[in-house]
């Protein structure tokens, strides 16, 4: 399948490899492609999982509910941010930063296979709009190697960033967090995040294996050594260490780039939401409670969305959005002239993409026509 293709307008998902922010390497030899780095990872944000809390809010379990509300964490994006901000849209649409993170603490310690150094990279950022009526939605993926320039930005903490000429987009999270990416997404953009999701990998993990696994079908044999993957061209039911394997692979398919993997990712996503549309998560109370205690564990969120009833009300206005209903693109790029293993935005398309979604309207095909894209397209799809 095309994830780039898709003609309705579509939904959240990711992940990709770590990175370090500045220039150094960008003067490597042309034509070289530099060998993806063994430990480098990704995952997948969904926002659905705040789904699987809706029906606790109002049943009295009174526990439950206070337990999953302490279990979400939030930051205040609009305090560290300030006013300094593009307007706020008021059409009926919403504009949600969807990150994975790897912060290599705890378990995400042992799936990353390196040392607690105490950093937090970003390894996948979408831009997920949410069109007026909640009906269908547009994922915009940011692949992390682009060359930006970072805004100055302050984080959640007070501290202030300088700002820096052309560094790699995911250093916005290594230097300042989910403020300074949020800052930096609105500074490429031009468009307001009206909302905030971010998940860890081990989260992710183990919500595919409590939703009994995801069915996608591969036209290729794809086998990665680093991201523990081996499947055989055919229909797979995945479970939660295999699709963190899919989601993280550069170079098990492909030409090894981040673009190629950013499309595996985006037909996960809709394989993924077919399989929660196949299952009745609110038959089990059991397994419904298990998933929810799992997802709010996960995911760090924007203030607004830091509470039980906060995110009920969020995922109510996901839940009417299938997989046929997401179109899914990346931001548009070529590859960077002074190094391969890097992209640069297309500003022109890239200007059409950011006009459609301030406008709620479908990203128009010619934004994305001609664009770097990677070579992993059809790989994967829905089983």
């Amino acid at each position: 399948m095309s994830a780039e293709s898709t003609p309705e307008p579509g939904i959240p998902g990711a992940s990709g490899p770590a990175g370090e922010p500045g220039t150094a390497g960008r003067h490597r030899a042309k034509g070289s492609r530099r060998k993806p780095r063994a430990k480098r990872k990704g995952l997948l944000v969904t926002a659905w999982t705040a789904a699987g809390i809706v029906v606790l809010g109002g049943t009295g379990a009174g526990y439950l509910y206070f337990k999953l509300n302490g279990n979400i964490k939030s930051v205040n994006i609009d305090q560290a941010l300030g006013s300094a901000r593009p307007t706020k849209v008021d059409n009926g649409s919403e504009n949600i930063l969807v990150l994975g993170s790897d912060t290599r603490a705890g378990s995400n310690k042992k799936l990353g296979g390196g040392a607690d150094d105490g950093s937090a990279r970003s390894d996948t950022a979408m831009i997920v709009h949410v069109y007026k009526g909640h009906k269908k939605a547009s994922v915009v993926s940011i692949p992390r190697d682009t060359i930006i320039d970072r805004p100055e930005c302050t984080d959640t903490k007070g501290e202030t960033h300088d700002a820096a000429s052309g560094v790699m987009f995911n250093s916005a999270y290594s230097t300042g967090g989910a403020a300074c990416a949020v800052k930096t997404v609105e500074s490429i953009s031009g468009i307001r995040m009206d909302h905030y999701l971010e998940v860890d990998f081990s989260g992710f993990e183990k919500i595919i294996d409590e939703l009994g696994g995801v069915k996608v079908t591969t036209t290729k044999d794809i086998k990665d050594d680093d991201s523990h993957l081996d499947l055989k061209a055919g229909t797979h039911q995945l479970g939660g260490e295999q699709a963190l394997g899919l989601v993280r692979t550069r170079h098990g398919v492909g030409d090894g780039s981040d673009l190629g993997r950013i499309q595996l990712q985006q037909a996960f996503i809709k394989a993924l939401i077919n399989q929660v549309k196949s299952i009745n998560l609110f038959g089990d109370g059991t397994k419904l409670y298990d998933l929810a205690n799992t997802a709010t564990k996960a995911v760090t969120t924007d203030s607004d969305l830091g509470s039980i009833n906060s995110l009920m009300s969020f995922a109510g206005g996901l839940k009417n959005i299938s997989a046929s209903h997401m179109h899914m693109v990346t931001m548009p790029v070529q590859y960077d002239p002074a190094d391969p293993n890097r992209v640069i935005v297309r500003e022109a398309q890239a200007k059409q993409v950011w006009n459609a979604l301030e406008n709620d309207k479908a990203i128009p095909k010619s934004a994305t026509e001609g664009t770097a894209t990677g070579d992993a397209k059809g790989v994967v799809s829905a089983g």
